[in-house]
């Protein structure tokens, strides 16, 4: 079966590497002129099952109202004239209660448990290069009641397999000396020693290389404009391409455009709940070895990750919930950076930060689409949020399996099915 994959960021990536495995034709198509350079490009890097207690949570409300006069705030809301902000918005307060935090706990532990294993056969099976370090990954507190309230998540997510260890500060330092010049500001901490971390980019950058070579076309420079289908069925995916428009077919297609998915999706009246929340990261030089971090960590307090990737420090986090505009707000990277130099001074040479900002593909609970559309030949593979790069074997794997007509081996709710 010849398959269009629409988009070649992580997702669309490794859902073209699993098809193809498969025996699919597999043809991927993105605006960009290389795979992974949107919203792939300089995430957090952290394969994080440890990182599945959903933003919308019964403290959530309370958080958000107090941020929104905060421009740096961890997360904020910038209401706009825009009916898909507010339907979110409101879609994201219903699912806030107790019974539903616990229940999307459930199904990211799920699928990012299924993905991670995936993603290690992935890499012992074709080598992939992406700078990844397997030394776990720790939450740190330095305000007891974050503490606190990870507790309850902590205990469901280990109750679902998920081996996220409570810790104290002395068990923090001896884990990662990095966090030292701030153990007495730490209240609490846990460690999930399984958990991962890598480049995304390059990653994807590298698997599509492979794609390649095992027979996978990619048609970088086209821009998707819509779908031409007739009844219940999708007939093509028009494009343009240097000026050139053209209608490419094939028998079945997937939807991997991150945010935009929502906005291609409506055209044919499929609507999708996803609204780009724009994250942040910076990234630079280690300055000390002694003093940089080499387990990944995870600011709870202020909702950043941070990863090491050779001799880089990346740090990422925050979303804001603002449309589709890529600008740079500067006052929220100075506030990565300066909360990162006041953790760990002589990590980094801070100054020197590289800033980058991105569209995460959220859906309210933090649950993906995965599956099938109401369209029999559309397959969904999208709306991943923070947790993309977590998710996407897991996702692309499963996936491959759907369009074959097989069960997917991992407890999770798929789409249509």
């Amino acid at each position: 079966m010849h398959i269009l994959v629409l988009g070649a960021g992580v997702v669309g990536t490794t859902t073209a590497w699993f098809l193809q495995k498969q025996g699919h034709q597999v043809t991927v198509i993105d605006r960009q002129n290389y795979a992974g350079v949107e919203t792939s490009y300089a995430n957090g890097g952290q394969i994080s099952v440890s990182h599945a207690e959903p933003w919308a949570n019964p403290s959530a409300p309370m958080k958000v109202l107090k941020w929104l006069t905060r421009p740096d705030a961890p997360l904020l809301f910038r209401p706009r004239f825009d009916p898909a902000q507010w339907r979110w918005a409101v879609s994201f307060l219903t699912q806030c209660t107790s019974a539903k935090a616990a229940h999307n706990i459930r199904q990211m532990v799920n699928l990012g448990t299924y993905s991670r294993g995936q993603l290690q056969a992935l890499r012992k099976d074709v080598g992939v290069e992406y700078d990844h370090l397997e030394k776990g990954i720790i939450h740190f507190y330095t305000d007891p009641a974050e503490f606190d309230g990870a507790m309850e998540p902590t205990r469901i997510m280990q109750d679902l397999g998920c081996d996220r260890q409570i810790i104290d500060a002395d068990r923090a330092i001896e884990l990662e000396p990095a966090l030292k010049p701030i153990k007495d500001r730490i209240a609490g901490a846990t460690y999930t020693s399984e958990d991962e971390s890598g480049d995304a980019r390059m990653f994807t950058q590298n698997l599509a290389k492979r794609c390649a070579e095992a027979g996978v076309e990619f048609r970088y420079g086209t821009e998707i404009l819509g779908f031409e289908y007739a009844g219940d069925r999708i007939l093509g995916v028009q494009t343009i391409r240097g000026g050139h428009h053209e209608t490419l077919r094939g028998d079945s297609y997937v939807l991997s455009l991150g945010s935009y998915s929502a906005i291609l999706a409506r055209k044919i009246g499929l609507l999708l709940n996803i609204y780009p929340a724009k994250g942040y990261s910076i990234t630079v030089p280690v300055k000390d070895e002694q003093a940089a971090f080499n387990v990944s960590l995870t600011d709870d307090e202020y909702k950043l990750v941070f990863s090491r990737l050779g001799d880089r420090l990346r740090v990422a986090g925050t979303a804001e919930l603002n449309g589709y505009g890529r600008e740079l707000n500067l006052t929220r990277c100075r506030a990565i950076v300066r909360r990162t130099a006041e953790i760990m001074p002589e990590a980094g040479h801070w100054d020197q930060a590289e800033f980058w900002t991105g569209l995460r593909p959220a859906t309210p609970s933090n649950v993906p689409y995965i599956g099938k559309s109401h369209f029999p030949n559309l397959y969904l593979n999208t709306g991943h949020g923070t947790l993309g790069w977590t998710h996407s074997c897991g996702s692309a794997a499963a996936l491959a399996d759907i369009v074959d007509g097989r069960k997917p081996e991992v407890d999770f709710t798929f789409s249509g099915i």
